[in-house]
């Protein structure tokens, strides 16, 4: 079978126009960035705020592993299904990140024949919002240490920034840096950072914005450090907001491409979900729901990061109401977490997919915990048995769910109607009681022990005085409303990478908060999750390069 660059590259786009033009989008409504890339206008959008919203569907998956799950390439087939059996869908999703295009996952377009496109643009520089992202970001750190030169009249305590900069690439040398060496004309040195841009507050405001007033205040409300009585310095207090904003006005507008089968498809916003909130934007989620009937969108990793965010950070805060979700499962994943080493997963093993089914089911009662229907959606793979497949399916029956094969990526929609005519079912039946996991008046500690026991069935979380001091601190403050956000390892329900299934009794560990002011939530870091990654050992990026006839070889 061919690759999915040479798939995507094959593709038979339409003029982005013409896609637009079947959600009821007007030629007028959309700044084209070339023929089958555009922008959706903010004033066009407004227009649309009194219709009716559509059913939202989130698909979510197991734990992942170095075998795949395929949970955008089952979004986009599920939304290919879903206009396939008559229905008016859309997709949203997030914009992939440079440093897995060039680090270790590779591209997040989907694949096969289930891919958005075009897949190269979307993979790599797109329509500039992560640029633009990454400018507001640190266009603020500038500022800051611009201002603790002329004067710091903010007094600002150089060894309280807690801004860090940002760069949309996994380079571990700048995880911790100094810097203004070189002398007066330089600035104070203090020692700083980077984080990836996906992790930037920024990144996740412009994702939770609904629109350029909201994201001017919440830009205004990020906390920068603090002085010497430990007072917080905002982005505000150095007339920062407005110069942000400015770089963010057309990133701030969702982007519209296409599925390779033409079907519409929003793709805005990338945070991460093993340390952002892992969803793609309010903005482009809400427009898609007052313009389709059905909306299907993913969230990061497994539903113990990306569900439960997406359940107690975004519909929370936006205000949404998910009907559905789906679980995306592999055999050769559930082989893994059943204990069979990647270089085995060719030989059938029932008893290692029994076993793996465990990390299924914790996700399974996970998601209902949030009252929300589910399905299991197989994603297909050839060397699947028939007697695997069998019992992923009698485990999911036991678990009062059912579990629908999966051929998207070989086959386009035509692999996943079951799965559309599942989705609809669930949501005509109308059994969603959503709800989130904790309320917004519990303890900040409280919310964190909750995500722990009731996610990942952890016996309790640890954490140091100080973090303990700091999370009373920000609740004198006025904070301790918001929700939580885990930076945590996306390969276990625990803080080890290593230990997959279904762990229980487990200890996890806080080593760090970080309070997001502006995004609406606290950010809680365990074990040895980090907020700038690094490249493995033979990343990507050597395997990609121009051919002679110009095109990119390697992407995927």
């Amino acid at each position: 079978m061919a690759s999915d660059i040479e798939i995507a590259r094959a593709a038979s786009m339409q003029p982005i126009n013409e896609v637009g033009e079947k959600l009821g989008i007007p030629p007028s409504a959309l700044e084209n960035y070339g023929k089958t890339k555009a922008k959706v206008r903010a004033d066009y959008i407004e227009t649309l705020k009194d219709k009716p919203d559509g059913k939202l569907i989130l698909v979510t998956a197991i734990n992942p592993t170095p075998a795949g799950e395929g949970k955008t390439t089952t979004t986009v087939g599920l939304g290919d299904g879903l206009n396939r059996i008559g229905k008016k869908a859309a997709i949203c999703l997030r914009e992939p990140s440079l440093g897995p295009c060039f680090g270790m996952k590779g591209g997040a377009a989907g694949g096969g024949y289930a891919q958005v496109v075009p897949m190269e643009d979307i993979n790599l520089h797109f329509t500039g919002d992560f640029h633009a992202i990454t400018s507001a970001h640190n266009l603020l750190s500038a500022l800051i240490d611009n201002h603790i030169y002329w004067g710091n009249t903010l007094e600002i305590d150089p060894r309280r920034v807690v801004w860090r900069r940002v760069m949309d690439m996994n380079d571990r040398a700048l995880r911790q840096i100094v810097c203004s060496l070189g002398g007066v004309a330089n600035g104070f040195p203090r020692e700083a950072g980077f984080d990836i841009t996906v992790a930037s507050e920024i990144m996740a405001i412009l994702c939770l914005a609904d629109d350029l007033d909201d994201l001017q205040r919440r830009l205004g409300d990020i906390i920068v450090g603090y002085r010497r009585d430990k007072t917080a310095v905002t982005a505000r207090d150095l007339n920062a907001d407005g110069a942000m904003t400015v770089l963010l006005k057309e990133a701030m507008q969702p982007n519209l491409v296409q599925t390779l089968e033409n079907n519409p498809a929003f793709i805005h916003g990338g945070p991460f979900a093993n340390i952002a909130h892992g969803c793609n934007s309010v903005i482009a989620t809400k427009t898609a729901l007052k313009l389709a009937d059905y909306v299907v969108t993913e969230a990061g990793f497994g539903a113990d990061l990306g569900a439960e965010k997406f359940f107690d950070i975004k519909c929370r805060k936006a205000g949404l109401e998910p009907s559905a979700a789906v679980i995306v499962a592999t055999i050769r994943a559930l082989k893994m977490n059943g204990g069979v080493k990647k270089d085995d997963l060719g030989a059938e093993s029932v008893t290692a997919v029994k076993q793996g089914c465990a990390n299924l089911g914790r996700h399974i009662d996970n998601v209902k915990q949030f009252g929300v229907p589910v399905v299991v959606a197989i994603n297909h793979f050839s060397g699947d048995s028939e007697a695997e497949i069998a019992a992923v399916k009698a485990y999911a029956s036991e678990h009062g769910v059912e579990a629908v094969l999966c051929r998207h990526w070989a086959d386009g929609s035509a692999g996943t109607e079951e799965l559309a005519a599942k989705v609809v079912q669930l949501v005509e039946n109308g059994g969603a009681q959503f709800g989130p996991l904790y309320s917004d008046d519990m303890p900040l500690f409280e919310k964190i022990q909750t995500i722990c026991r009731r996610i990942y069935r952890a016996d309790d979380a640890a954490a140091d005085k100080s973090v303990r001091d700091q999370l009373k601190k920000w609740t004198e403050d006025g904070f301790g409303n918001l929700p939580i956000c885990m930076a945590k390892t996306q390969y276990s329900f625990s803080t080890d990478p290593n230990l997959r299934g279904a762990p229980t009794g487990h200890i996890v560990p806080i080593r760090e908060v970080r309070l997001s002011a502006g995004a609406g939530f606290i950010v809680v870091i365990c074990g040895e999750i980090m907020t700038m990654p690094g490249l493995p050992k033979v990343p990507s990026a050597n395997h990609i390069r121009l051919d002679e006839a110009g095109q990119i070889e390697g992407l995927f």
